[in-house]
């Protein structure tokens, strides 16, 4: 409870008296004598008195609420005033305060608090402030500054974050690793990652143990992001010897998985089935799969955006050595990793949809349309299938002369004739596939499917693949035309014999 003394000082800073504010401040800032110690109410008042000049609040502020209180407490420019002001004054850590401020709200600063910054940080990092030295470096990254051995920035970069590594600044470290990673040096990667590695283990080791129990534990697991990352790194790399200890990748790749990272639920699930990312059988004559688990942590990271995961699941239902074994439901998985963007599951599902097409009408279409999406990424196998449904454009004499002879005036008495003569020259048409496609039921979009069987027997079903612009424009336009029109033998086009009669006195050279 206050006391009189403290209620008096209370009732003066809420009348606005700015040393009764400092005062009170302080108060808070301590705690005790009948007051709870907090930094937010210190800093409320505190933040009062600066405002009215006394120079005592900013130097407390800089010396004492630190920048997570601050950012949440104070808008960004008012408070980096303050803290500049502390800093010129001697308090160091104010100026990396301002400099954080300035610099994660650039849109509220302008060019010279931006310098001002750059320079406190300099300072700082001359006189071997770690934490100066990693924000510097990390500035010099986001702008953009060439990565390039030699370069003079980079060796700067390179120096800063270096020293800010040695002193323990785990930020700076988990950047070096990461930059190890990404060029693939992979022993300075190993070498470096070691220690952090143990250590994450050594904190997480009692909830590994609970987990062996209790599933239901995950949430004693204590990792960030950059934590679960180094994790599925370090057990990538250790998988890569000759004989990697399986009970250790285990290890790394469920704590990785358990905090959330997805390719860790990848490389768990495999390990658990004992497949490689190939679906080759690994780790065979050290116990058997355990396919309950891999389905549980291959789905997981199917849903957590991963492709492969669902081509393994794929894999998993659909080949005889595996216990799972359900086409039906591998097929399922191969769909979800298509859709997901991976190539070779796109290929696989073309592939095996084309070899079953007369099981369905539609699984020729779907065929094209995958290989299509794989060709779309480069796929060699993929563009190679796409050249049997190219459209073999000007490939039917009739309809290259027929179009040649198009006049408005026909075009304007024979507006649906003239539509299939154009079709049919861009697409390699023949005459009766001009004359009986009905474009509404041929459109799918990314093909057209020619099928005129039940109108003319010696035809054959077939694709073609629309691949242009030009194409896609002129199937719309054609569209169009024809879309309030029966286009069956009941419709203003007549049955077939009339449909020949008209195109034979329309172009009779052409045909």
């Amino acid at each position: 409870m206050a006391t009189r003394e403290e209620l008096a000082v209370i009732k003066a800073a809420r009348a606005g008296e700015s040393r009764a504010q400092l005062a009170l401040g302080r108060r808070y800032l301590n705690g005790g004598s009948g007051l709870p110690r907090s930094k937010g109410t210190a800093f409320y008042w505190l933040r009062r008195a600066a405002q009215q000049g006394v120079d005592d609040a900013w130097m407390i502020i800089g010396r004492n609420i630190t920048y997570e209180q601050v950012k949440d407490l104070s808008p960004p420019r008012e408070a980096a005033v303050w803290y500049e002001k502390a800093f010129e004054a001697g308090v160091p850590q104010a100026g990396l305060i301002f400099a954080r401020l300035v610099l994660e709200h650039t849109g509220q600063f302008d060019s010279n608090a931006h310098a001002r910054a750059i320079a406190a940080l300099s300072l700082l990092a001359s006189r071997d402030d770690h934490q100066a030295q990693w924000l510097l470096a990390q500035q010099m990254q986001r702008h953009g500054q060439p990565v390039v051995p030699g370069a003079a920035s980079s060796a700067v970069e390179e120096r800063l974050m270096q020293e800010a590594a040695r002193a323990g600044i785990e930020q700076a470290q988990y950047a070096l690793l990461d930059k190890a990673w990404q060029q693939d040096q992979g022993q300075t990667f190993a070498r470096g990652a070691q220690p952090l590695v143990e250590r994450l283990l050594e904190r997480n080791g009692a909830a590994l143990g609970q987990l062996e129990k209790d599933a239901d534990a995950a949430g004693l697991v204590q990792l960030n992001r950059d934590e679960a990352t180094l994790l599925l790194r370090y057990g990538q790399w250790l998988a890569r010897a000759a004989q990697p200890d399986l009970p250790e990748l285990m290890r790394l790749f469920e704590l990785a998985a358990l905090a959330g990272e997805v390719e860790a639920r990848l490389e768990l699930g495999l390990l658990c089935a004992k497949i490689d990312r190939q679906g080759q059988r690994v780790f065979m004559d050290q116990g058997l799969a355990n396919f309950k688990k891999a389905l549980h942590w291959l789905v997981l990271a199917g849903e957590g955006g991963c492709a492969p995961a669902w081509h393994a699941l794929a894999r998993i239902y659909s080949r005889s050595i595996y216990s799972q074994r359900n086409l039906q439901v591998a097929q399922q998985y191969l769909e979800k990793a298509a859709e997901a963007g991976l190539v070779e599951a796109q290929v696989e599902l073309a592939h095996i949809l084309w070899r079953n097409r007369r099981d369905d009408p539609l699984h020729d279409v779907k065929a094209l349309y995958w290989w299509q999406q794989a060709a779309a990424r480069a796929d060699a196998d993929a563009r190679s299938a796409l050249c049997a449904f190219q459209a073999a454009e000007d490939a039917q004499d009739w309809a290259v002369q027929a179009r040649a002879q198009l006049t408005d005036k026909l075009r304007n008495s024979n507006p649906f004739l003239s539509a299939r003569i154009e079709l049919a020259a861009m697409f390699g048409l023949s005459k009766p596939e001009a004359l009986l496609i009905d474009i509404k039921q041929a459109d799918y979009g990314h093909c057209l499917v020619v099928d005129i069987c039940a109108h003319h027997a010696r035809s054959k079903r077939r694709l073609i693949a629309v691949h242009s612009e030009a194409q896609r424009a002129a199937i719309n336009r054609v569209s169009r035309l024809f879309g309030d029109v029966d286009c069956g033998f009941s419709g203003p086009e007549g049955n077939y014999r009339q449909r020949q009669y008209r195109l034979r006195t329309a172009f009779p050279d052409a045909v």
